[in-house]
């Protein structure tokens, strides 16, 4: 850990709230990137980032300063996002917004853009692609997910994912080839392969 981060955490420990932000200013684009690589949605990414750092500050007086403060801000931040996104898939009353020709202005709905840069059929074909991607996505367990996210998207070592999810090296690598083989399989249509 660097000298800036451990003199903020110290000053932290001993009543100066305000050099949190230190820690918040030079981790918040990480941890938000990393959150919204796992819930898909950047209004979860934001609440993600948010109760990521807030638990972070709480629990601040056990952290043992044995690891970098980025690795143990992107821990809280996966498991935070890992819970929701599978809080989410239990509530079936958690819906996106409804798409409409006119924004509503309680914010109930949204409006999609119109593009006449494109022909119809290719916006339809990247709205059916984009839409078979995130269908391969949700065949991943939260773990994959992560796993994959962290390597594929994110360029993180195996032993960063591994020290962020809290196992072995062995599990990050196969939770990745997992999450790999599962995207293959579930892709294979969209990529001219066959089943």
């Amino acid at each position: 850990m660097d000298k800036a981060e451990t003199e903020a955490i110290r000053q932290i420990l001993t009543g100066n709230r305000d050099a949190y932000r230190v820690l918040m200013e030079r981790n918040f684009h990480s941890v938000y990137r990393i959150a919204f690589r796992i819930t898909g949605n950047e209004a979860d990414a934001e609440e993600v980032a948010q109760e990521a750092f807030l638990r972070a500050y709480n629990k601040l007086p056990s952290f043992r300063q044995d690891s970098a403060f980025s690795t143990w801000i992107t821990r809280i931040a996966m498991n935070t996002a890992i819970n929701l996104v599978e809080r989410r898939n239990r509530d079936l009353s958690y819906h996106a917004p409804r798409i409409a020709d006119e924004p509503s202005t309680d914010g109930g709905t949204v409006t999609v853009a119109a593009t006449n840069a494109h022909s119809p059929e290719s916006v339809l074909l990247d709205g059916e692609a984009a839409s078979l991607r995130r269908a391969a996505l949700d065949t991943l367990t939260p773990m994959e997910r992560t796993a994959f996210t962290l390597r594929h998207m994110e360029d993180m070592p195996i032993s960063e994912i591994a020290a962020a999810l809290n196992v072995p090296a062995n599990s990050a690598k196969q939770a990745v080839f997992r999450a790999v083989g599962k995207l293959r399989r579930s892709l294979a249509p969209l990529a001219g392969g066959v089943q």
